[in-house]
């Protein structure tokens, strides 16, 4: 499970924002963009995804992998200060809105173990890569059968 809160894009003109601040803000934009190029090229079917662009996107890899579900919240302003920052968050949430990641997967493999004396199964839910979760994930060991 990925949650990730990721701050909106801030116009640094309005937001006034100056050294530390105006540089969290170009990261924040920037990640927001390169997070764009990838559902822009999973929407398109692209051969290539540049889920390498930034921190933000390879670590939502998996999840963006199409094993995985997710669910994204876009929050808006209703003022009339902030009608250009709702209509590029809408825009956004237009162009996520427009991907498929295909339908979400368990992965079941099946691995001798010696000390079981027999053949286990390891079902992992989607995401996690096959691998148990370091933060405490599914994934279960069965005895096979």
């Amino acid at each position: 499970l990925h949650l990730c809160d990721l701050a909106g894009s801030e116009r640094l003109d309005r937001s006034n924002a100056t050294g530390v601040a105006a540089s969290e803000t170009k990261s924040i934009n920037k990640s927001l963009s390169s997070l764009a190029d990838v559902f822009t090229a999973i929407g398109q079917r692209a051969s290539f995804v540049p889920f390498r662009n930034s921190k933000l996107t390879y670590l939502l890899q998996p999840a963006l992998s199409g094993s995985g579900k997710m669910c994204m919240f876009v929050n808006v302003s209703p003022t009339e200060a902030s009608v250009q920052e709702t209509l590029c968050s809408l825009r956004f949430a237009t162009k996520v809105n427009k991907c498929e990641l295909g339908k979400a997967m368990r992965t079941v493999e099946t691995t001798a173990s010696c000390k079981t004396g027999g053949a286990t199964k390891r079902v992992h839910d989607a995401g996690c890569g096959g691998r148990p979760s370091s933060s405490g994930g599914r994934c279960v060991k069965r005895k096979a059968g």
